[in-house]
């Protein structure tokens, strides 16, 4: 089958499916392996990114979808999103950021590091399928564990959990509090380090 074939049906396949395609998916319909598939895909979307074009191919763990790119959204949301977005609070974006870096995590071990109370924020986050339930611990109780969705992944433009940034380095004095000045020097060296690449 032709190069421009393959790439007008994976087109065709992520515009009308409206979700995450998975790689396995995409080779059993082009009877093609995981690379071919993957070559296909990074090609395409670097002609999506010359021609300047309003969609775009996102990758989401072991999956693809076509989105409309973050500058468009401006144009799209007065025309078609009359729903309410997500307004996370400053409590849910600490319980997402807690539950993303964190995979599999009880409510207790949350609030443990929150040090407050987080079930409403749990079920808002649940609510909005940015969070689910991936199963009971092997702990006493057996409490539900929590880890973040797909959904998670495709609202804060991240393939993998791998992509998340990485959390800074501190440490703790003698009465178990962050030594701030630690965590800024940590920062400073950060930023040397990232002008210098």
């Amino acid at each position: 089958m032709e190069l421009e074939k393959q790439k007008a049906i994976i087109e065709a396949i992520l515009f009308a499916a409206g979700r995450v395609i998975k790689i396995k998916e995409l080779m059993a319909t082009l009877e093609i392996s995981s690379d071919e598939v993957i070559s296909i895909i990074e090609s395409m979307q670097e002609e999506y990114k010359k021609e300047d074009r309003g969609i775009e191919i996102i990758k989401v763990e072991d999956g693809y979808q076509l989105a409309t790119k973050k500058e468009m959204y401006e144009y799209l949301y007065p025309i078609f999103d009359k729903r309410n977005k997500p307004n996370l609070s400053q409590a849910s974006m600490e319980t997402l950021a807690i539950i993303a870096y964190n995979p599999k995590i009880t409510r207790a071990e949350i609030e443990a590091v929150r040090g407050v109370n987080s079930d409403g924020t749990i079920y808002k986050l649940l609510e909005y399928n940015l969070i689910e339930n991936v199963g009971k611990a092997d702990l006493p109780g057996r409490p539900t564990m929590y880890s973040v969705t797909e959904n998670f992944l495709k609202m804060f433009g991240i393939g993998t959990l791998e992509e998340l940034p990485e959390l800074p380095r501190y440490k703790l004095d003698e009465n178990e509090q962050i030594v701030i000045d630690d965590c800024i020097n940590y920062q400073m060296t950060k930023s040397e380090d990232n002008k210098e690449e």
